[in-house]
């Protein structure tokens, strides 16, 4: 396996990607997951940051997408950040390690533009072991109030401790 930035010619496959690892398990196929919709929408959108769309590859020839991850453009009261979404691993490659070293890639590729922090709505479980911690322990408060110990942020080595306040994804968000 390959964990590399994003090529166009990964787009379709990319896509394909997410929309499998979130396809409900016995469900008469369209309409598209809304990971997969929003991932379409964060591509064309102001927040969309190139760099940080990484894909997992794997094959004989390396050209076979298994995975993707994102982060986009956010903001902590008008400080730029990062949120991460949507990841997913092709269904037949999940518990492989896939996930892990998409995670990995994105947050040292994020680190290494400068980035204060990665923010997520996600399992505390799966993310913490990735060093995210709930937001609210760090002052920075999710979009919606109800995400609760789910809205983590992960920081990393540009974080200013004085960085509080309320986080806001990349527009698309707002229509999921």
């Amino acid at each position: 396996m390959l964990i590399r930035r994003e090529a166009p010619a990964d787009v379709p496959a990319a896509r394909a990607v997410i929309a499998a690892a979130f396809a409900e398990p016995g469900a008469p196929g369209p309409p598209d997951p809304v990971e997969a919709t929003l991932l379409d929408a964060l591509r064309t959108c102001e927040g969309w940051l190139p760099e940080l769309s990484v894909v997992a590859v794997a094959g004989d020839e390396r050209e076979e997408v298994v995975g993707h991850v994102v982060c986009t453009r956010g903001h902590v009261d008008g400080v730029p950040a990062l949120g991460l979404g949507p990841i997913g691993v092709r269904p037949d490659t999940q518990r492989r390690g896939v996930g892990l070293a998409l995670m990995h890639a994105v947050l040292g590729a994020a680190d290494a533009l400068g980035e204060p922090l990665v923010a997520l709505l996600g399992s505390p479980a799966y993310y913490g072991r990735f060093g995210f911690r709930p937001a609210t322990e760090l002052g920075i408060r999710p979009p919606d109030p109800a995400w609760g110990e789910y809205f983590q942020v992960r920081t990393l080595t540009a974080y200013e401790p004085g960085l509080r306040g309320t986080f806001g994804y990349a527009a698309p968000f707002d229509d999921v």
